[in-house]
């Protein structure tokens, strides 16, 4: 990999750990690629390349993780949840989850309630963390 190659990479990475940081914030590409040091079009170009999706997916996805904690292990309303993660739309929040995880956050909840947090870097633990949208990994309920 050359010089110019590795330094795109890190400024991504960099973006991509402010997003992980900060997945609650209200966060928008503009904000992102300044964290990069890059044009809005050309980080939202080189982020999906490099990461395989878009940023605004990949941050929606990181806040669907963390609800999916936050219903796991507390006893939140979901509309608590839906606003501490970041979403400001109740409808919108239920939607995107329904889309990644592949039932809607109340199923969620009912399904796993008190089930164990796994051990990190364990095979389950990545199991369960969503991959993409559309890529469930629970039945869907009706």
């Amino acid at each position: 990999m050359n010089r110019d190659a590795e330094d795109l990479n890190r400024r991504l990475l960099r973006a991509r750990d402010a997003m992980d940081r900060a997945y609650a914030a209200p966060l928008d590409v503009a904000s992102l690629a300044r964290v990069a040091l890059m044009s809005t079009s050309h980080f939202a170009h080189e982020f999906r390349r490099v990461f395989g999706e878009t940023p605004y997916r990949y941050l929606q996805r990181r806040r669907v993780e963390r609800a999916m904690f936050l219903l796991r292990t507390t006893s939140t309303s979901v509309t608590d949840v839906c606003l501490a993660v970041g979403f400001t739309s109740l409808g919108t929040f239920s939607r995107t989850f329904a889309e990644v995880v592949g039932c809607s956050p109340t199923a969620y909840r009912e399904t796993l309630a008190g089930t164990p947090e796994p051990g990190s870097g364990s095979w389950s633990m990545r199991w369960g963390r969503p991959s993409s949208f559309g890529e469930a990994h629970l039945p869907r309920l009706p």
